[in-house]
């Protein structure tokens, strides 16, 4: 214990150097926080539409990157639906389309077409209006976060790539994505898009009747793999439960690639930052360590005292940048532009990255004036001025 408050002593005795350290080291450690963070709320964004759904597979056109770039002909779901052990098969459109702004200027929405029969429906709380119904044309629903930043409500118009949509309910989803989008009809998606038939994706819900559900749902994959079309042709589909369709996902690839990229630089900053701190800090006390050797100290417990020292400094920047990065996720959801695509907040286990990353920064960046001072000979140590 006394060896621990020797350590924050030692900190204490330097406040200035000891908080201009922290704060520049939380600058680089909360960026990274932040971004982690974001990244893994998309992460788990995504998984979380199919999971409190029941998905089990996720079907998109083989080869492309994403659902917004696949294209499956509708006709494909009948021969979906009659396979063994299918419970039920949602189809969706997805596309970022333009959307008119009350002051005139465009923004891009994420829109949703979703058939009638569509399972998804019954996990909207409608907060004012009514649902889309069979039949409905120029008719939307908008998500809570969308109607605010557009400021609409029922009975508004909304325009989507120029076609006006008369709004009909408000809704709240579980999702943020949800929340962000305009849903329309399956229909009228093709319609608007200009590719009717055509679906970007679907999921798939396997009925488990036995002890092992993993493999009930490989095999219904592999039926849907083995489907052919009226020329005995295999569909280019691509089939993946839904956790391994999120992990393959090019965004989540990109953004997850962008992140370690951003961390990768706030690390060698933070090292270079607690490697110039702790360096002046063994210069500045050489007599003081030549004491410390003088008295009976072993080289190991002055590497000790330096390391420590450098950790908790790391250790404290990484308390100082979450609150940051936290406060940074929230002030984003403020801006319309991405409070549709961001959950604010940061995750306990990216706030434990965090940490464990920052006492790694602290350790690399006090190794080399540890081995420093513990070779400093206790004679040449007094002697120095």
């Amino acid at each position: 214990m006394y060896f621990v408050s020797f350590i924050l002593k030692n900190l204490i005795r330097r406040p200035i150097r000891t908080a201009l350290t922290v704060l520049g080291l939380a600058v680089a450690v909360g960026s990274m926080i932040a971004l982690l963070g974001i990244s893994h709320n998309v992460e788990r964004a995504m998984s979380e539409v199919f999971e409190q759904r029941g998905v089990d597979l996720v079907v998109m056109e083989d080869g492309k990157p994403d659902q917004l770039r696949s294209e499956i002909d509708e006709r494909v779901l009948d021969r979906v639906r009659a396979i063994e052990g299918v419970e039920g098969v949602d189809a969706a459109m997805v596309d970022m389309i333009e959307i008119k702004r009350p002051s005139g200027s465009s923004d891009q929405a994420m829109v949703l077409g979703w058939a009638p029969g569509n399972l998804a429906y019954s996990d909207l709380t409608i907060l004012s209006g009514r649902a889309l119904q069979s039949g409905d044309r120029g008719k939307a629903m908008l998500g809570v976060t969308l109607a605010r930043n557009h400021n609409k409500k029922v009975g508004d118009t909304v325009v989507l790539q120029g076609e006006p949509f008369e709004v009909v309910g408000i809704f709240q989803s579980f999702n943020v994505y949800e929340n962000g989008s305009v849903i329309i009809l399956l229909e009228e998606m093709q319609r608007l898009s200009g590719r009717p038939g055509i679906v970007t994706g679907f999921s798939v819900r396997v009925r488990k009747n036995t002890d092992d559900p993993a493999a009930e749902v490989e095999a219904v994959r592999r039926k849907i793999l083995a489907l052919r079309d009226e020329n005995g042709k295999p569909y280019r589909l691509s089939v993946q439960p839904y956790r391994d369709y999120v992990q393959t996902s090019s965004h989540i690839k990109i953004l997850r690639a962008l992140v370690w990229m951003v961390s990768a630089v706030a690390i060698a900053i933070g090292v270079i930052s607690m490697l110039n701190t702790m360096v002046m800090s063994v210069l500045e006390r050489t007599q003081e360590i030549g004491i410390l050797r003088a008295v009976g100290w072993p080289k190991g417990r002055v590497v000790r005292m330096v390391l420590g020292e450098s950790v908790v400094l790391g250790l404290a920047a990484a308390a100082v940048g979450v609150i940051g990065a936290i406060a940074f996720t929230y002030l984003l959801t403020r801006f319309p532009k991405v409070n549709g695509f961001i959950e604010p907040g940061i995750a306990p286990v990216v706030i434990a990255q965090g940490f464990v990353l920052t006492a790694l920064i602290g350790l690399l960046g006090g190794t080399y004036p540890a081995i420093r001072a513990a070779r400093l000979l206790p004679t040449e140590a007094l002697r120095h001025d």
